[in-house]
């Protein structure tokens, strides 16, 4: 029974000191310490128990880390969401069980801390697959922005940053198993290797300079009263707001634009058949003399709406625009309805479910001063956590992302800055400069070694601008964007599965 209290009570720590290594108070050391708990709370597990240890330690980091849920949709779905999050790690605890106790590491500490690495990667990447098009929300990667460990997505995306967060932790963990067992030499030299990880992110060649030419941006943040879901009810003043937010920012002088951003829903109604929002939009683009990138939603098609961004022309024209590919279960559409509606009646506030868009995430943009037209990346909101959408539209082409979203019913959450995370992850995995654009913050000006540049607080009305460098290298990780998206999830499987044969054939030999 000790022994069953202490696993638990590591899981539990471990769990706490995961969720506090992301923003908002980004501890990002704690990752190590939360995944080397971890290791030692399954040490000694069989399977059932590294799934109980694992889903607890899944279930912990999660109540706190998406808060932001409660906020939004109250505390049953809330609740709801970590626990099932929570069974993905719990498949991690019974897998890595399984792959300890079959020999296939030979009882190897180092090919072990591999072995664990791989596994979570694995499980991150299943967790970000399925159900419903999965939940990335909560991947190690997200929380090692201020760390050297974030370059490696230059190399490998999320996938490898998290492989390397998980690499230090696991080899934590073999630092304090081997001491307790006296064994001095491994004790010393497993530290020693994860400190070697850490430091080698300051090997990866990050570039941030111009190859194409510049783009100047200027971004209106227009806020709207903290109401959570009823700031949907504000749909005409958000777009007042965005156009008031647009003349206050060319009363700053921001020189000649040429592109004016406004975030996922600015204009909810539809401009090309609303003739209020028609006028503030064209009004908008007008006083900053470039064309403005704007949500809104299409209710044209039959069995539902799309949630779009329009490229909107200071003369009142469309020049292009991007529908959503990945909506978000359970908040633009409801999957089970009548099952959802268990759980919590907010559901039944998306009365037209949003429909997913096709083709890549990319805008076409005119600019004058270069003499061509340059490719917007144009990842909608919770877009920015799924590797392919991002990876794809600059392999489309794209010379900058831009992240439109809207925060609006998340109150004073970490939501907005969990976003930011994985703007500024997008920018070092891409090689390109990122722009997210918030409805209420927190918007942010992203360079693309990472850095944030400029950034706004939450449920204020701000504006910024500035000159970002345009870049069409394609780096290692969106070249080979399938491979780091596909590679973690068969390795863990083909491990697992190999253990698990092994350890039936051990049991059945005579």
């Amino acid at each position: 029974m000790h022994g069953i209290v202490l696993r638990l009570g590591l899981a539990t720590l471990g769990a706490l000191a995961l969720a506090a290594s992301f923003p908002d108070l980004g501890w990002w050391p704690l990752a190590y310490v939360a995944l080397g708990g971890l290791w030692l709370s399954l040490a000694r597990a069989n399977a059932w128990g590294g799934f109980f240890y694992g889903w607890i330690f899944g279930t912990v980091f999660m109540l706190p880390h998406v808060w932001w849920a409660h906020e939004a949709v109250g505390p049953i779905p809330w609740v709801a969401l970590s626990i099932a999050s929570g069974l993905f790690y719990g498949l991690f605890g019974a897998g890595w069980v399984h792959v300890h106790r079959s020999g296939v590491t030979r009882g190897n500490a180092w090919l072990g801390a591999l072995a664990f690495a791989l596994l979570w990667t694995g499980m991150e990447a299943l967790r970000s697959m399925v159900p419903f098009g999965g939940f990335p929300w909560g991947r190690v990667a997200f929380s090692q922005l201020d760390s050297t460990v974030a370059s490696f997505a230059w190399i490998g995306g999320a996938p490898l940053t998290t492989f390397a967060a998980a690499l230090v932790g696991a080899l934590l963990g073999v630092a304090v198993e081997s001491l307790l067992k006296r064994r001095l030499i491994v004790a010393i030299a497993a530290p020693l290797a994860g400190i070697a990880v850490v430091v080698s992110g300051l090997f990866v060649p990050l570039d941030g300079q111009a190859t194409t030419g510049t783009l100047r941006v200027g971004v209106v943040q227009g806020n709207v009263p903290n109401e959570g879901l009823d700031a949907f009810a504000q749909a005409r003043e958000v777009t007042r707001n965005h156009r008031d937010g647009t003349l206050a920012l060319m009363k700053d002088d921001p020189g000649t634009l040429d592109l004016l951003l406004w975030p996922e829903n600015s204009s909810d109604y539809d401009p090309r058949t609303d003739e209020e929002s028609r006028a503030l939009v064209t009004e908008a683009a007008q006083a900053a003399g470039a064309p403005l990138l704007l949500g809104t939603n299409d209710y044209s098609p039959p069995e539902g709406r799309y949630n779009s961004m329009l490229l909107w022309s200071p003369d009142g024209a469309v020049m292009d625009s991007y529908s959503k590919q990945r909506p978000a279960p359970f908040a633009e559409y409801i999957p089970i309805r009548d099952i959802a509606r268990r759980f919590s009646p907010e559901v039944d506030r998306v009365q037209t479910d949003v429909l997913a868009g096709e083709g890549q995430a990319t805008i076409a943009l005119p600019v004058t001063d270069l003499g061509r037209t340059v490719t917007l990346g144009t990842v909608i909101c919770f877009e920015v956590a799924y590797d392919r959408i991002v990876a794809d539209a600059v392999a489309a082409g794209a010379e900058i992302v831009l992240v439109p979203t809207n925060n609006a019913s998340f109150g004073e959450t970490a939501e907005s800055t969990q976003q930011l995370a994985m703007s500024r992850l997008r920018a070092i995995e891409t090689g390109r400069a990122t722009v997210q654009a918030s409805t209420v913050g927190v918007s942010a000006m992203i360079d693309p070694r990472g850095r944030v540049l400029r950034e706004t607080d939450l449920f204020t009305a701000e504006q910024m601008h500035a000159t970002l460098p345009l870049r069409d290298g394609i780096t290692p990780a969106v070249r080979f964007r399938l491979v780091w998206e596909w590679a973690p999830l068969l390795g863990a499987l083909a491990l697992v599965g190999t253990a698990i044969t092994r350890r039936l054939g051990q049991r059945y030999e005579w």
